[in-house]
């Protein structure tokens, strides 16, 4: 099987995993932090905004199955990528939306989805979303890992996340994972 990577932040990694974990295809998400400026950040350092790190996940997928493209389709239709540093509540450079190409096929594609996108004026706002090359990946901390899976009764699952699970499921459906108990 080829597997490849791609690494997107949308603002709190809780959200970006619990949405990519249910597409057919995808074979691992892991929650961590990305494009800041000091090694192995921990998780109360990324919450002060001074690292520079964004929270993201690192996805790995089947091209065969979903494209990289078909990724950016899920992305920008889960999160809000007119609002500089900032998902709802969650404010601050680590809620930022980037994507954190790979390879230079991962960086034109990605700059051409979202001109595409620009185009056809489909969000009011202008796109703030940054493409950047990858640095440095590191794993967030082990309780932030499938943390909806864990806790989807919380206040903030039910609130926040539960509605980018509904509209995956409604628009999306096509594309989630037969086996997956949604």
């Amino acid at each position: 099987m080829n597997v490849e990577k791609a690494i997107l932040a949308g603002g709190c990694f809780w959200c970006t995993e619990a949405v990519f974990e249910r597409l057919e295809g995808v074979l691992s998400v892991r929650s961590g932090y990305t494009g800041g400026q000091i090694k192995n950040p921990a998780y109360r350092e990324i919450c002060t905004g001074r690292t520079g790190h964004a929270e993201a996940v690192e996805i790995a997928y089947d091209p065969e199955v979903i494209s990289f493209r078909g990724l950016l389709e899920i992305f920008f239709a889960t999160h809000d990528p007119t609002t500089l540093n900032r998902q709802g509540n969650d404010m601050g450079t680590q809620y930022r939306s980037g994507i954190f190409y790979l390879t230079e096929e991962q960086k034109l594609q990605a700059e051409a989805f979202i001109e595409m996108l620009e185009e056809e004026r489909v969000f009011d706002d202008k796109i703030v979303t940054e493409v950047t090359e990858a640095g440095p990946f590191y794993e967030a901390e082990d309780y932030h890992q499938d943390y909806y899976a864990y806790h989807k009764e919380q206040p903030y699952c039910r609130v926040i996340i539960d509605p980018k699970i509904n509209k995956l499921k409604t628009y999306y459906s096509h594309k989630l994972k037969k086996t997956n108990a949604i």
